[in-house]
């Protein structure tokens, strides 16, 4: 038994210190969230900065017909994600959450690609890293596209047309989504 509560304390205490929120329909970042007293963008447009991204972990056999198990979180990095207290506002707020569920969108066509394309060992040895390379420049381009069409939220117009956009595209790989 105590073998057993070692454990379970060791485990909360990883988890206390990792410093990452999951994405989850249903869990919105907050100020709060925004844990690093360092601002690494010399823009000064720029207001806060979401660190984001994806871990992934992989089951596979020695047995190149062995079927494998593939798992992607899409993270928020509280200790790497900054903010201009003097400056943040719930319009902010909404524009950095917008940058988290671009990642979950990106995770999203990463399960897909993986689940339509990758059964085997042997097709995740042969297939994974194109996959993952693709997806994750199309991720980037798309991150720094969505800040500068949107002049990092400055631009009303456009942003309202991305949240439109970033809403209809985690409804349309809803099949995708973690549960």
């Amino acid at each position: 038994m105590l073998k057993f509560i070692v454990v379970l304390c060791s485990l909360f205490s990883i988890q206390a210190l990792s410093q990452k929120i999951s994405w989850s329909e249903n869990t919105k970042l907050k100020w709060e969230n925004f844990q690093s007293p360092v601002n690494r963008k010399s823009n000064p447009d720029v207001v806060a900065y979401t660190h984001c991204g994806w871990e992934y972990s992989v089951v596979k056999s020695s047995n190149p017909k062995a079927a494998i198990e593939f798992n992607v979180e899409t993270i928020f990095n509280e200790d790497k994600s900054w903010k201009d207290a003097k400056r943040t506002n719930d319009y902010v707020l909404l524009h950095e959450q917008k940058h988290f569920d671009i990642a979950e969108i990106f995770a999203r066509k990463l399960r897909k690609e993986v689940q339509e394309k990758i059964k085997t060992s042997a097709d995740f040895d042969k297939y994974f890293k194109g996959i993952y390379a693709a997806i994750s420049n199309e991720y980037k381009n798309f991150q720094i596209t969505y800040d500068k069409e949107t002049g990092h939220g400055i631009n009303k117009e456009k942003q309202a047309e991305y949240n439109t956009l970033i809403s209809s595209e985690l409804e349309n790989l809803k099949n995708f989504k973690t549960s």
